[in-house]
């Protein structure tokens, strides 16, 4: 079998966003039977990158299941409003990262993810 292609597209193709600002992306699942997966989730979330513990936090979760009445592997579009913080952060020692993350989950207990990510700043640079 072969591994789904997950698409994940910013709605305005932007990588810079600021908070309280409305986040828009798109997910499509392609190469996959849908009698293969059982669910997709979607997320917006952080995570922390670099010296000592890593650390997780999710912003906006969805999970999607298999119903038999809606085809997982449609375009679906999420959309969230940005929360204030943590901002994005590319330090020496430690960095903060923000990305759209799709989970597929596969029949047989295979699963797929893809990450796309963005910066989170109070100012675009």
């Amino acid at each position: 079998m072969m591994e789904p292609l997950v698409s994940i597209r910013f709605s305005d193709n932007r990588r810079c966003f600021r908070p309280g600002e409305t986040f828009d992306f798109d997910c499509q699942l392609d190469a996959v039977e849908q009698s293969d997966l059982q669910a997709v989730e979607l997320s917006v979330l952080w995570y922390t990158e670099g010296k000592g513990d890593e650390d997780m936090g999710v912003h906006y979760f969805e999970r999607r299941k298999d119903t038999g009445e809606t085809d997982l592997r449609e375009l679906y579009r999420v959309s969230t409003k940005l929360p204030l913080s943590p901002l994005s952060y590319d330090g020496k020692i430690v960095k903060i990262r923000w990305c759209a993350r799709v989970r597929c989950f596969l029949r047989k207990g295979r699963e797929v993810h893809q990450d796309l990510c963005f910066q989170l700043q109070a100012s675009e640079e």
